[in-house]
């Protein structure tokens, strides 16, 4: 393709989902400048009402009713009652899709989203359309809803994830296992003494990194509160993003045993706070996990949601390159115990590189770009 047309699709615009379409979109245009792409929210462009709708009640129930969340999540009975539901939704939007790919035609469709793979591969399926789909998983196990006969790959971060997928009916050679695309500033060496400058950070002293995503979502003043008791030496960096409130209160913030804290809001050079800490305090994500593994980053895992963030925590205990903390009151004690541990955090450092893939977004663009 010397010029091809590349639709990538999301949903929800502050999302893992959207921020992988992203790196990709960056990756084609570093192999291919000529390269015509656009990324769309591909719920919001069917559906903007009903996007809205789910949305709201999806963070209603993570957070009234996690459990009601672990149920609904990849469950076959589920799956299997909503399916025609969705196909009737599919179906009724096809005119739609139809001349979307009339105005644009692309000649490659990717997916960070199950919905928007599935209803693309209706659409392929109702037109005989032979364009290649390509579905990017960007959480650490893949769930029923993404399986789809017309799906040319399926680009997965894990062995594990690969052999689910063949478990269920997915030929090998439409797996790829390349990783979740990450933005490809991760891949590179930062500045990482420059960075510690700007910040004031001590040399020789172990640095704690707490991350809530861009909103601040989480329970980060708790964290830190708690992290107060910890006796150990070490210094904390503190990404409170947009949320004002939270970034006011842990302004304020004291430690009784004289450890220094920095307090920043939304960022845009995590991959060179990464490259200053020691370990990172966080929810399990699948893109800040794929941002932990790419640098090398013991993680400490706190409320993890139900489904997938509860599935990539398993993946990392049992990989070594996490421990969960279910009670925030023994912040301070397993903190302290990794800072009393070099040896335990230098083999969880080493597990987290082995499994990371910061070449992830490369990959992918690349087959996409294939003939």
């Amino acid at each position: 393709m010397s010029h091809p047309k590349i639709l990538l699709m999301h949903i929800t615009k502050t999302s893992g989902h959207h921020r992988a379409t992203v790196a990709i979109e960056n990756a084609l245009k570093e192999l291919n400048p000529q390269a015509e792409t656009l990324n769309l929210n591909g719920f919001a462009y069917v559906y903007p009402i009903l996007e809205k709708i789910i949305n709201t009640a999806y963070m209603s129930v993570i957070k009234r009713r996690p459990q009601l969340w672990d149920y609904l999540y990849d469950n076959p009975k589920v799956v299997k009652k909503t399916g025609k539901i969705k196909k009737i939704l599919n179906n009724a939007k096809q005119p739609k899709l139809k001349r979307l790919f009339k105005r644009f035609a692309p000649d490659a469709v990717v997916c960070t989203q199950a919905f928007p793979c599935g209803m693309i591969g209706d659409f392929k399926k109702r037109y005989d359309n032979p364009i290649k789909l390509i579905g990017v998983l960007t959480d650490f196990a893949p769930h029923h809803y993404w399986l789809h006969d017309k799906v040319d790959y399926y680009v997965v971060p894990t062995k594990e994830a690969r052999d689910r997928l063949v478990q269920d009916g997915i030929e090998a050679k439409r797996i790829k296992l390349y990783g979740i695309p990450i933005d490809l500033k991760f891949s590179k060496a930062s500045k990482k003494d420059h960075t510690a400058k700007d910040l004031g950070l001590k040399a020789g002293i172990k640095t704690i990194l707490i991350m809530g995503g861009g909103q601040g979502i989480g329970p980060i003043r708790s964290i830190v509160k708690n992290l107060a008791d910890c006796r150990e030496e070490f210094q904390l960096v503190v990404i409170a993003g947009t949320n004002k409130r939270i970034l006011k209160a842990l302004r304020k913030v004291k430690f009784p045993y004289g450890q220094d804290i920095r307090v920043l809001s939304y960022v845009d050079n995590v991959d060179e706070l990464m490259d200053c800490a020691d370990m990172i305090i966080t929810k399990p994500g699948g893109m800040t996990t794929a941002e932990c593994l790419s640098k090398g980053l013991p993680m400490v895992i706190v409320n993890p949601i139900p489904g997938q963030e509860a599935r990539n925590t398993h993946l990392l205990l049992k990989k070594g390159i996490a421990v969960e903390i279910d009670d925030l009151s023994q912040v301070a004690q397993e903190v302290g115990d990794l800072l009393r541990s070099p040896e335990k955090l230098q083999l969880m450092r080493e597990a987290a590189l082995q499994y990371g893939k910061p070449q992830a977004a490369m990959d992918v663009a690349k087959l996409i770009l294939e003939k």
